[in-house]
């Protein structure tokens, strides 16, 4: 019953995360002054979003391991997205070695949150 209840609690967010307006558009690197930084950051963006796809395809399939792993994704998909805003402020600055440094850490975090969505139940 507990494990239900859990289930349950991550479908509810994982639907109401779904729902989020930070997917990654269209950009037109033409209008800002670092376009290759924001071009960058943009990549990364969609990273996330494949993660958070990959992520919701095994949660709402039932084959995510573990509780403790689904909490441990979702702290990895929401820290990529953080790190992501603070690359387009560090983007808009025109900061190329601070928005690789996140970038790079963003990639970490999707990583580490796909591999974990693709681990299978025991």
């Amino acid at each position: 019953m507990i494990h239900a209840k859990i289930l349950l609690s991550g479908i509810f967010l994982i639907a109401l995360l779904g729902a989020s307006p930070l997917r990654a558009d269209p950009i037109d690197t033409t209008r800002h002054p670092q376009p290759d930084k924001i071009q960058t950051v943009h990549e990364a963006e969609h990273d996330v979003d494949q993660a958070w796809e990959v992520y919701h395809r095994a949660a709402l399939g039932g084959t995510v391991a573990s509780p403790a792993l689904q909490a441990e994704i979702e702290q990895h998909l929401h820290e990529a997205r953080t790190l992501v805003a603070q690359a387009q402020e560090a983007a808009e600055r025109g900061d190329k070695r601070q928005v690789q440094r996140l970038v790079n850490q963003v990639k970490v975090h999707t990583t580490k949150a796909i591999e974990g969505s693709k681990e299978q139940k025991k």
